[in-house]
């Protein structure tokens, strides 16, 4: 039997974390002591008090369908999140609880794309955007966040960007790669424009928790009411609380958008993993303790290994804000090495120096690598050093 698939599926890019991940892991299986670099997710354990939750749940038999737009505890929990946090007003109707905020998002794009709508995303972008994107029938408009600017767009760019056919704006601070922020005034004046040409705003705010060096995160949302009624806001528990096997995350925002995207998942996944859903609440009303000690983890793991990287030949980083990945450029390392691409250049730190990192073609930006600091300072160290070796070899030979 011929089996012809779908032509949604055809254009899809694989993801490249998941590609190196796998790669690596196939290869420490087979005896290499190969250091990962790549996976997005914190080497910490779940806090015990939200494992405790979870358990408590099903040993009292909590384990049957919830509302397909999450927990009612669960919600209250989200919705006072966001008044400590933000000082953002939040009701039921207007909070949907997911598998994970991937699927917030892709949920969300289906239930706002037509065909050929168009969706602005800066460049470096989160691998899955794009593809999420043309799954619902969109189209990705890529705008590039030079370096120069800490990686961001400007409202001139912005503005370029916008046809009569744009749909929506992605922002993701801090960023998935780069780890900068959008101060409180880039946003104000981004939201105008988007105000101004009716485009809906969609601030992806994962990694809210994770700010470093006495940097402030801003939520577009609370700059002003008009700005919260255009906004969808997307989190989850994943890396904030390291929760991402628990696939527990949300959209805030505009209550017809909520009800349509709770429609569709009432025909997809039904409800969030019922368990799940009580660790998040514990997550959110318990101890907070946990969550500190691993941001300032991961701070000083950055401060560490930053001042390392850049000393390599070759390479230049800018410091990250927020997020736990660096985000450096290697292009002139990769070309004083002999390779002809980065990709050819990550891909000899892999199999020659056994060091697992992933390519930034993925994320938009070819001249880049992205290294997670999710895992411990030994082994970061001995990455970077690996690293500096392999380059220092091969100049002098």
């Amino acid at each position: 039997m011929s089996i012809q698939l779908a032509n949604r599926v055809s254009t899809l890019t694989p993801s490249s974390t998941l590609a190196i991940t796998a790669k690596a892991k196939a290869m420490k299986t087979a005896g290499i002591d190969v250091i990962g670099l790549g996976a997005g997710e914190p080497d910490f354990n779940t806090p015990q008090h939200i494992i405790d939750a979870a358990t408590k749940s099903m040993n009292e038999g909590l384990t049957k369908y919830t509302a397909t737009g999450g927990l009612p505890e669960l919600k209250k929990a989200i919705i006072n999140k966001f008044k400590q946090d933000q000082n953002i007003d939040f009701g039921p109707s207007e909070i949907i609880v997911t598998s994970g905020a991937k699927h917030a998002l892709y949920t969300l794009f289906q239930v706002i794309l037509n065909e050929g709508d168009e969706v602005i995303i800066p460049i470096p972008y989160w691998v899955s955007y794009p593809e999420q994107v043309k799954l619902a029938g969109g189209l990705p408009v890529y705008v590039d966040g030079k370096e120069e600017n800490n990686f961001k767009i400007t409202p001139e760019q912005l503005k370029s960007a916008i046809t009569s056919k744009t749909k929506a704006l992605i922002i993701n601070s801090p960023s998935n790669p780069t780890g900068m922020l959008y101060s409180r005034d880039e946003l104000r004046k981004l939201g105008e424009i988007c105000l101004e040409h009716d485009v809906l705003i969609i601030s992806d705010e994962i990694y809210e928790k994770l700010i470093y060096d006495h940097h402030e995160h801003v939520s577009i949302a609370e700059i002003s009411p008009e700005l919260k009624k255009n906004t969808i806001i997307i989190n989850g528990v994943s890396k904030s609380h390291s929760m991402t096997g628990w696939r527990i995350g949300y959209a805030a925002g505009n209550v017809e958008i909520i009800k349509a995207m709770t429609d569709l998942a009432s025909h997809s996944t039904s409800n969030p993993t019922t368990p799940s859903q009580y660790g998040a609440i514990a997550a959110y009303n318990g101890s907070q303790e946990p969550v500190e000690t691993m941001r300032a983890a991961f701070e000083s793991r950055l401060n560490v290994i930053y001042n390392k990287l850049i000393q390599i030949p070759g390479v230049s980083c800018l410091k990250p804000q927020g997020a736990f990945y660096l985000f450096p450029n290697v292009k002139e390392a990769a070309q004083m090495t002999g390779f002809s691409s980065v990709d050819e250049f990550a891909t000899a730190l892999l199999e020659e120096a056994n060091v697992a990192v992933i390519p930034g073609a993925g994320f938009g930006a070819p001249d880049y690598i992205r290294l997670s600091y999710a895992t411990s300072l030994d082994l970061l160290e001995e990455a970077i050093k690996r690293i500096n070796q392999y380059i220092n070899n091969k100049l002098n030979k």
